[in-house]
Order: C-alpha cells, then sequence, then structure tokens
C-alpha cells in the first residue's frame, strides 16, 4: 500500500521542541460520551469517557429528553482529563459524532425552545401509526429512503408541531444534536449532512430537504441551516468554547455527524463491501452508488442513509440477532455469569452437528411463525443455541441477497464488526452458510477512526479522507467456508 504524504510535516518545532499532531473526535453516544484524540496514523494516543444518560420528562416520567447542558459538560470534562497528556501534540482540529435524528428548535441565539427528544422516547409512536394522514409509508420511504422508525425526526417535527404550534413560528432554526454541540463550540449554525440523512426528511436522491415531504407537514426548509458535508469546516473554536475544554481558541471544527456512516467509513470498508455490525441487533449495510428505494417498503426493518463522502448511500437492513442468544441464555444458562456463560454455551454447541439434531428456529419475531420445530425428548440447551446460531445465520444470507438486489453489487465477502464478531462459532457458521469468506475486524474504534480521516482531510493534512484512511493499518480475522459449508447448502431449503 502507498503511503500518502501529507500537505504538512507530521512533525513540526515549536522553539526547541518537537511538536506532533493529532485530531480530537468529541464522540456523544447514547451511554458515553467520550473526548479522543487520534494521531495522523489512526493511533489513539488519549481517551476519557463517562457515562451519559437521557432524562424522563418532567411532564411524563416515561418520555425521554437528552440535557444539552448536561452533555456539553460530560465533553467538557473528558477533554480536561486528556489535554494535559497532549502537551506535545499540536490539535489541528475538533470534530464531533453523535447519534442520528435527534434534535430540537432552536432561536437565533441558539438558546433551546424546547428539549431534546431522545430516540427512545414513546411519545411519537401514535404519529408513526397515523402517518397517512400526512403521507403514505410507502411514498415516505421511497422519497427519503429511512424506514419507518417511530425515533425519526419527522416524527418528532410532526408531535411538536401538533402539540406546541406556536413554537414553529417562534424558531430560528432546527438544529440536530450534532450541530447544537457545534454550535456551542463555534457560534455557527449548520446541518451536518449524514444527521440530515437520517431524519426521513431529505429527498435521498437529491441530496437536499424533500419540498414535498416539507410541504405535507407545513414546515419550511428554512428551519434547517445550510447543509455541510463530512470534512467541510463549520467555524473555529470560540474563546469561550475553547476555556471550557482546556483548547487554545481558534482550533477549526470540522463535520462529522452521524455515526453509523463513519463507522463505515472507519471500518475500511470499500464500495460494495458489505458490512455486518453484530449486537444485540444485526445490522447489515453497504457502501454503493446505487439503491432502489422502491423495493425497500416492501421489507421490514429496511433503511437507506447517505454515506459519508458524497454521492454514495448507505441501504441496510437491521434485524435482532444477540438479543435472541440473550434470551436462550437466561432460558438455559441464567444461573451462570455472562462472561462464563457464552464460552460454556459455545462449547457445548460445538458438539452439535449442522442442522441441530432437526432441532430448527423460525426467528422472524414479527410474524405468527416463530418459534421453534423438532424438538424431541432427546433435545438439550445445546440444541437450543446451535439451532438459533444456525437460523440467524440463514437470516443474514436471506438479507444479503436482498441488500444485492436493492444495491445492485455481488458480495464477495463480509466484513464483522461488533460484540457478536468475538463469537468464533457464530462466525464460521456465518461462512458456511454464506459460502463466503468473513473478515472480523480486530479495531473496536470505527467511529473514530472514521471521523478522524474526515477531519484530516478538512484540516489540510491529507488531501482527502481516502488517503488519510490508507495511514492506518487494519487487521482482520479470516474465517473461510469449511467443511459443513455444504451440509449447510442441502439444508438451506428448509430455511429460506
Amino acid at each position: 500500500m502507498l503511503l500518502a504524504v501529507p500537505i504538512v510535516p507530521p512533525l513540526s518545532m515549536t522553539g526547541d521542541r518537537m511538536t506532533q499532531n493529532a485530531i480530537l473526535v468529541l464522540d456523544c453516544g447514547a451511554t458515553n460520551v467520550r473526548a479522543i484524540a487520534i494521531d495522523p496514523q489512526g493511533n489513539v494516543i488519549a481517551k476519557e469517557s463517562t457515562l451519559n444518560t437521557s432524562e424522563p420528562d418532567k411532564t411524563n416520567p416515561d418520555w425521554h429528553l437528552w440535557p444539552l447542558d448536561a452533555i456539553l459538560g460530560r465533553l467538557a470534562s473528558c477533554c480536561r482529563v486528556i489535554i494535559p497528556k497532549l502537551s506535545g501534540y499540536k490539535i489541528h482540529a475538533v470534530t464531533v459524532t453523535t447519534f442520528g435524528v435527534d434534535g430540537t428548535l432552536v432561536n437565533a441565539k441558539g438558546d433551546l425552545l424546547y428539549p431534546i427528544i431522545s430516540w427512545k422516547c414513546p411519545r411519537t409512536i401514535p404519529i408513526v401509526e397515523n402517518i397517512a394522514r400526512y403521507f403514505s409509508a410507502e411514498k415516505l420511504q421511497t422519497i427519503s429512503g429511512v424506514g419507518q422508525f417511530n425515533f425519526n425526526t419527522l416524527y418528532k417535527l410532526i408531535w411538536l408541531k401538533e402539540n406546541y404550534p406556536t413554537l414553529l413560528n417562534q424558531a430560528h432554526a432546527w438544529l440536530f444534536i450534532s450541530s447544537l454541540i457545534n454550535y456551542r463550540l463555534t457560534g455557527v449554525m449548520s446541518t451536518d449532512r449524514t444527521m440530515a440523512g437520517t431524519s426521513q426528511l431529505l429527498n435521498i436522491h437529491h441530496d437536499q430537504f424533500s419540498e414535498e415531504i416539507l410541504d405535507t407537514i407545513s414546515i419550511s426548509a428554512y428551519l434547517f441551516p445550510k447543509l455541510v458535508s463530512a470534512g467541510e469546516p463549520i467555524g473555529n473554536l470560540t474563546p469561550a468554547a475553547a476555556r471550557k475544554l482546556n483548547l487554545p481558541s481558534g482550533i477549526p471544527v470540522i463535520s462529522s455527524g452521524h455515526d453509523t456512516q463513519f463507522a463505515l467509513f472507519g471500518s475500511g470498508a470499500d464500495l460494495n463491501q458489505p458490512i455486518l455490525s453484530s449486537g444485540t441487533w444485526e445490522i447489515l449495510m453497504v457502501r454503493t452508488p446505487h439503491v432502489n428505494t422502491h423495493i425497500l417498503p416492501h421489507y421490514v426493518g429496511s433503511t437507506c442513509e447517505l454515506d459519508a463522502r458524497k454521492g454514495l448511500f448507505n441501504p441496510g437492513l437491521q434485524w435482532l440477532a444477540s438479543g435472541v442468544l440473550e434470551w436462550i441464555r437466561q432460558l438455559f444458562w441464567k444461573d451462570i455469569p455472562p462472561s462464563e456463560a457464552y464460552p460454556q454455551m459455545i462449547h457445548e454447541a460445538l458438539s452439535v452437528p449442522p442442522g441441530s439434531n432437526n432441532l430448527s428456529m423460525n426467528c422472524h419475531l414479527l410474524t405468527s411463525k416463530a418459534g421453534w420445530c423438532g424438538i424431541t425428548l432427546n433435545t438439550e440447551r445445546r440444541h437450543f443455541y446451535r439451532a438459533a446460531l444456525e437460523a440467524l445465520g440463514y437470516q443474514l444470507k436471506q438479507n444479503l441477497s436482498l441488500l444485492e438486489k436493492i444495491s445492485r453489487f455481488h458480495a464477495k465477502e463480509l466484513v464483522l464488526v461488533g460484540g457478536g464478531s468475538r463469537n468464533h462459532l457464530w462466525n464460521q457458521i456465518k461462512a458456511d452458510i454464506l459460502n463466503l469468506p468473513i473478515k472480523v475486524l480486530n479495531e473496536t474504534e470505527t467511529t473514530v477512526l472514521g471521523a478522524s480521516f474526515f477531519a484530516w482531510s478538512g484540516a489540510g493534512y491529507y488531501e482527502s479522507s481516502e488517503k488519510a484512511r490508507e495511514q492506518f493499518a487494519y487487521h482482520y480475522e479470516l474465517y473461510t467456508p469449511g467443511e459443513h459449508q455444504a451440509a449447510y447448502d442441502s439444508l438451506a431449503q428448509d430455511f429460506i
């Protein structure tokens, strides 16, 4: 691999002292907020995290809100911990990644007109259930690409309009949570493009807010500040923000945005190379220039968002995965701590042949056919676990085939990330069922890596985010189809 030549020297002299270079990523997740410093080769220099949590709404304890000031305080606290460790480094830029869809209305001074409704909040469920009053669900997804998830920005805006109609008249802008943080850092209002791509408000094919959707819900496009692409400078760190973060003022703040898109880019994924994020839910996505949004509404769990790079899309599907395996653990291994139970479950299931002695599981939980078939007096707990791994493998096979159809590509391998990728038996079953190589990425910080690549480019250090990504040495564990691949081929008709 050829290494790109940095536009600025990797080391510079300040007086008689050698200065190294870093990017600071502020990562706001649903359970943790973090400050992480990354060097030009993608190595983590220093990081600090603290817990993050939503708060109950005082008007309804079942509703959830994000406390912006508390989140900003947590980010500042993390920065104050790591900055002393960076005394020999020049911070070239700051960039912010967050979860998608959430945000709120603000006035011209950036003051919140209503608290930030969390994606965990159920208040918008009735809006989704009755969305046909405004728009057909099928047409919405065809235009926006985004699936019918009750946390979508669209439904929050409709809820605010129906319950607090005067707020829309008072509002200067809608800011997504990443843009709220960026505004507090720079004093500049903007809209991270990848965040907008999660909202169900865009015409995804035109890469702009949909006049048709906005007109239908009587929302002006002027409510949304200028779209900024990943790697585009937003502004500079203000003196007030710099003091809180323990940083020099004037550092460029570079746009990133929705964590999913930067995790995809940070994983090293090339075009038409599918990525499976395996956890409680499995999320299968791909970076592609092609997407057929007309067929998306026909498949539960389907969605499509804008890729971090302009001109590309991230179609995907999601389904419950490790959540099913956790349910089995609680049924049969509940008296053993999870850290001990899972290795034991894997060890026991290794002795079960493909087909799990004719025990099979239908894990399509949204259908009436979900359940078990083939239980006998000889069925043991190891058979249940192996059968679940196999059923989830076949569900992956179906969904990969569908993703290939949506985006007109043919998978040659699958990259696997997330907690589920630590299960070596499940990885091998997936490789056998798919009859494809499975590459398990050993890197966990894919989101901050991806964001840092765009920040290095936006700061002028590398000529592009791709050049920045070339500096990082990726390491994978490879699983190839093995001795059971033919057996799984013959069993496929029982599942598909």
